[in-house]
């Protein structure tokens, strides 16, 4: 695989630092900046519990939450042996956690809180930083491998940067839990982020309505050329614009989940990065940066 094809075939990378336990089926990539090195290396699997908890309903009790579906997006040490954890949660959005004791070598969180993995957890507190309790994991979905796994982490980072801590999105949560399905199915990568990062911001109220054109509210005309203002929509593009300039057929497409036709991947893709760079302010998405330095080995 070439480069240029490479990256656009998955559009993404890894690079937030997120603790995914390596496995025969999920390679580590390491990256340090410093020594600008990159390995790719496998290691023993962790093994799952052999039996899955049954799912029940989440329950709340006071300040204790349990039995609530959610992922791990990303993990970092906390003091000796401890991390803290940040989880998609169905019914609770992005949650951060202390997972107490998690770093030791024998506790049965390390087989757990795995990224992509799913569990049912259920933590106790007050605070933005609330305490994790319990973590079973629930089984399910097949791993990511080579692409795919980029891209989860690119989905991963995507939603630490732009959700906000105990903002639930339900709709967002299954259509995330859809994603890494059809990843792991070799669905092409390019057409199934687009989808997800056109849900995540239309789930998290910062995207308009691509079929409408701002200034008359009527819907867009395939043939005419628009360009998409951020917190307003569509709208005809002028000789002055410098936002990317997309077919009206191409959002009426993206609106039906509709990317057969290429022209429509390829201005849904530059539409999309110009749209998450705006809410990203500006700050680069580590992820898709560091597939474009691997594929240059």
């Amino acid at each position: 695989m070439d480069t240029d094809s490479a990256v656009s075939a998955a559009d993404t990378a890894t690079a937030e630092p997120v603790d995914a336990t390596a496995s025969p089926e999920n390679p580590v990539v390491e990256v340090r900046d410093n020594a600008v090195s990159y390995l790719l290396q496998t290691a023993p699997a962790v093994r799952p519990p052999q039996q899955t908890r049954k799912r029940t309903a989440p329950r709340t009790v006071g300040t204790r939450v349990t039995a609530q579906p959610a992922f791990v997006l990303h993990s970092y040490p906390y003091k000796e042996t401890s991390l803290i954890v940040e989880l998609l949660t169905r019914d609770f959005g992005r949650v951060a956690l202390i997972a107490k004791g998690a770093k030791r070598p024998h506790s049965q969180l390390r087989g757990v809180l795995q990224t992509f993995q799913p569990v049912s957890a259920g933590w106790t507190g007050k605070n933005e930083l609330r305490t994790l309790t319990d973590a079973d994991w629930v089984g399910g979905l097949l791993p990511l491998e080579k692409t795919a796994l980029l891209c989860g982490f690119y989905l991963n980072e995507l939603l630490v940067k732009l959700l906000a801590r105990d903002d639930a999105h339900p709709k967002l949560f299954d259509h995330y839990v859809s994603t890494l399905n059809q990843l792991a199915h070799n669905e092409p990568p390019p057409i199934v982020l687009r989808k997800f990062e056109t849900a995540l911001l239309k789930e998290t109220g910062v995207a308009s309505d691509l079929t409408r054109c701002a200034d008359t509210r009527g819907k867009v005309k395939p043939g005419i050329a628009y360009v998409v203002d951020p917190d307003r929509g569509p709208r005809p593009a002028g000789d002055d614009d410098t936002a990317p300039r997309v077919a009206g057929k191409t959002l009426l497409d993206m609106a039906r989940e509709d990317y057969t036709d290429p022209a429509t991947q390829a201005q849904s893709k530059q539409l999309m990065r110009f749209l998450l760079a705006h809410q990203l302010n500006g700050a680069p998405l580590n992820t898709r940066q560091i597939l474009i330095d691997l594929m240059q080995l």
